[in-house]
């Protein structure tokens, strides 16, 4: 059964694709129901795959294979909480690595334009400090990096 609410993620017809590099990609992820489209529509044929049922992260989605005309963009991303450095590159770089595209600031982009934050909980307990002076330190050490550097972000944190 479809959940009540999803999200629904429009993509240029790699939505199986992607399914599939997230399930094997991030833990509690998985590919569902594969829809075939029952006629012709704007983007494609009657046969071709419309769309892709699948959890990222326990979180349920909707893969559309709806063509060009929309793009994803940073206002919408996944933001991905790591426990240590090895998860943090693990996730990066299966990201990058997979045609991907890196940014600033923990973000990053997959190949089908989908962004992504991989955030360290070191660096959001840093910027959540009570002491505003840490907090900016582990802010401004931040804003040097691409992928996030957890010794960075404590050196920063300790002064």
């Amino acid at each position: 059964m479809t959940p009540k609410n999803l999200i629904c993620l429009w993509y240029e017809g790699g939505a199986v694709d992607a399914a599939n590099f997230y399930a094997k990609t991030f833990q509690n992820s998985s590919v569902g129901t594969v829809m075939h489209a029952p006629g012709d529509y704007p983007d494609g044929k009657q046969g071709d795959v419309l769309t892709v049922e699948f959890t990222v992260l326990g979180i349920p989605c909707l893969g559309l294979n709806g063509g060009p005309v929309f793009k994803h963009s940073e206002a919408f991303s996944f933001q991905i909480a790591t426990d240590d450095q090895a998860e943090t590159d693990r996730l990066w770089n299966a990201i990058v690595g997979n045609g991907g595209q890196e940014s600033e600031c923990g973000w990053c982009k997959d190949r089908w334009g989908l962004s992504w934050q991989i955030t360290p909980r070191a660096l959001t307990e840093g910027m959540a400090d009570p002491d505003r002076a840490v907090a900016k330190r582990v802010f401004d050490a931040m804003m040097t990096m691409k992928k996030i550097d957890i010794a960075k972000i404590e050196a920063a944190r300790r002064g």
